[in-house]
């Protein structure tokens, strides 16, 4: 399969991945970071230690509740350059219903990535705090019924991460890492196709956590 063919797959999949999640969430907030190390660390960062650090932060997703509670998917592509070194452009996506504070969140992901992942070797771009200067939003808080912005979404913030430019092929040690990852999508109800709808004191959709796992070794993976 050559490059624009897959990438054209994983829009494809990620998109459905997305409609997937709306199915069971009346609205959802979607935070883009972008997530690296600082330049006198990316000179000599490997693509096994980046592929650790977002593992590791995904992995403590349960033990880390102030930060990534209610969290209900994510998106990550892993690149590199040489002035950036290896690096992710991700995206968080969380109950609308129950956080509503999309830029706040984004550092909160960031700091933990920093300060914690990394051991303060680690650096952010928190895209949320920026959105307002989109003509058409594609981040922050979007509600299932909004097509436009779900349009814009899936044409703007879902290609961005799938494109093809700046890769990991430069630092890979064998042909078998993965560049894309995200979450695995919910598992359709009898009611699918409509969204559930409740305020901020319901519990978390049980099923929803036990489906949308976070561990990258168990993700559905395109690449």
């Amino acid at each position: 399969m050559n490059e624009s063919r897959n990438s054209q797959r994983m829009m494809e999949s990620t998109a459905t991945y997305i409609d997937d999640l709306f199915d069971i969430h009346s609205k959802m907030q979607f935070i883009r970071l972008d997530l690296g190390y600082t330049k006198e660390h990316a000179s000599k960062a490997s693509l096994e230690e980046i592929n650790q650090d977002l593992s590791h932060l995904l992995n403590n997703r349960r033990t880390k509740p102030s930060v990534f509670g209610n969290m209900v998917g994510y998106i990550a592509k892993k690149e590199y350059t040489e002035d950036k070194g290896p690096h992710i452009h991700s995206l968080f996506i969380f109950d609308g219903q129950k956080v509503c504070k999309d830029a706040f969140k984004g550092d909160q992901i960031g700091e933990y990535w920093k300060n914690e992942i990394t051991d303060g070797k680690g650096i952010y771009h928190n895209c949320n705090r920026e959105k307002g200067r989109y003509a058409v939003c594609a981040l922050g808080m979007i509600d299932h019924t909004d097509e436009t912005k779900r349009t814009a979404l899936k044409e703007k913030a879902i290609a961005y991460l799938c494109k093809e430019e700046q890769s990991v092929d430069p630092i890979k040690q064998s042909g078998n890492e993965r560049s894309f990852t995200r979450g695995i999508a919910p598992r359709k109800k009898s009611n699918a196709g409509r969204p559930r709808q409740c305020d901020s004191s319901d519990k978390e959709d049980t099923d929803v956590e036990n489906e949308v796992l976070i561990r990258e070794s168990d993700t559905k993976q395109d690449d």
